[in-house]
């Protein structure tokens, strides 16, 4: 059985400000287009595509629940590794972010909790020391 691949795909209702926010977060660079539907961002460990769903339209046949660019929360976010937390942030914040939770520190590290523009959730961590190793069980 082969490796399975890993794609990040974010819906967003403003194509061009959110390919500002995301490049400017994360050093991203643009790779393809796909028309007005979307783009996808290249550099970091998988590929990055942003993809336009207006606001109040059907999420999924099988839910009520249509799409909303306030603030929401969902159980699956996005953890973003960076080498300076507090450097991030502001950078996340200058760029249109909101901090939820700002960032604190831990034995594996510190994290911050945000939300991008359109209201999904995300993570900033540094890890210092072995990371994650310094909880790890086995």
């Amino acid at each position: 059985m082969s490796t399975p691949g890993i794609l990040i795909n974010i819906d967003v209702d403003d194509l061009a400000r959110a390919t500002a926010f995301y490049t400017t977060l994360l050093d991203l660079k643009v790779g393809r287009r796909f028309g007005d539907g979307g783009v996808e961002l290249i550099g970091g460990a998988a590929p990055f595509y942003l993809l336009v769903k207006k606001a109040g339209t059907v999420a999924s046949s099988t839910t009520g629940e249509a799409r909303r660019y306030t603030r929401h929360w969902t159980p699956v976010h996005l953890d973003f590794v960076v080498d300076d937390v507090d450097a991030v942030v502001a950078k996340a914040v200058a760029a249109g972010a909101t901090i939820d939770d700002p960032a604190e520190s831990h034995s594996w590290g510190r994290i911050a909790h945000l939300a991008d523009p359109f209201g999904h959730g995300f993570c900033l961590i540094q890890f210092l020391g072995r990371g994650y190793d310094e909880i790890a069980s086995s």
